[in-house]
């Protein structure tokens, strides 16, 4: 990436669509009412952000992909950004004029607020852009009663209640949004489960193959790209449909295997440890007896 625009502040952001600074740590962007000079990213390879930065992304027509899928969702697509993460540009229409608004908010707005101590619950902020939140017309309602409701406090005095307002307003939207990501993970059931299917292949010819010895034991993070996923995504979409983590799931399979291999009694206990890529044979060890409530050698002599 050549050019990179950083945006380190709310104000850095709402000064290149110029719009006015109501307060310096949050601010709503209405593209529908920007002048066509106020949209310019032609001269930026992308965007690098220091603030928490949502856009609703309101262009009909407007394709997005969704697992490698193409989908058209004309009621709007809400992407998040976390602090220093960085969006890539291109691929737009010459004519190409955006439509929807951004809310961007800096971490500094929520220190001290309970909302600051649960942020890290809100996963969707690690997605991929193309694992964005898909909104019907119903929840597109929602959401822009809240944008508006954090707009109209912007517009007022600041006072004692502001800040409390508008992180409770804040709060709201993002509960909402993980209501809505629970639905969106329901109705895409059939992608989802072509997901899961392709990690349990993917996971068995981990074990089949030299991988373990050469590279550890699997990761989450490796399956999520060999599904071309974001890990927080490919985590929650394995936790909605098993009901455990996606990292609880890998080791169920581990363990189902190594009981297979313990049966060997030509093998030794740090011989199956190797195999299935452990580096020390205690780690596997510890585990084993986590999970299965004896030891690998106290297991193949009870059976």
């Amino acid at each position: 990436m050549q050019n990179v625009l950083h945006i380190d502040t709310v104000s850095d952001y709402l000064n290149l669509r110029k719009q006015e600074v109501l307060h310096p740590l949050v601010g709503v962007v209405d593209f529908d009412t920007l002048g066509g000079d106020s949209y310019t990213n032609k001269e930026y390879d992308a965007f690098h952000y220091k603030c928490y930065a949502i856009f609703l992304k309101d262009a009909k027509g407007c394709k997005m992909h969704y697992g490698g899928k193409p989908y058209d969702y004309d009621e709007g697509t809400l992407v998040f950004m976390a602090p220093n993460q960085t969006i890539e540009l291109g691929g737009f229409d010459p004519d190409y004029v955006p439509k929807g608004y951004a809310l961007l908010f800096h971490p500094d707005l929520l220190l001290g607020t309970e909302l600051g101590k649960k942020m890290n619950s809100y996963s969707f902020f690690s997605y991929s852009s193309n694992e964005a939140l898909h909104l019907s017309a119903k929840e597109r309602k929602v959401i822009l009663s809240l944008v508006e409701k954090i707009q109209f406090e912007l517009e007022q005095n600041l006072d004692k209640h502001s800040k409390k307002l508008i992180v409770a307003n804040i709060e709201l939207f993002l509960d909402y949004c993980t209501r809505f990501y629970d639905r969106q993970f329901l109705t895409r059931d059939i992608e989802n489960q072509g997901s899961l299917e392709k990690f349990d292949n993917l996971l068995n010819e981990y074990f089949k193959s030299e991988k373990p010895q050469k590279h550890g034991t699997p990761s989450v993070g490796y399956f999520a790209d060999q599904l071309h996923l974001s890990s927080n995504y490919f985590g929650d979409l394995v936790k909605k449909e098993t009901g455990n983590s996606a990292q609880v799931y890998i080791q169920n399979k581990l363990i189902d295997i190594a009981k297979e291999k313990v049966f060997d009694s030509n093998k030794s206990v740090s011989e199956i440890a190797y195999e299935l890529g452990f580096r020390y044979p205690q780690h596997f060890t510890r585990l084993f007896k986590q999970r299965v409530g004896h030891s690998p050698s106290e297991f193949r002599n009870l059976n």
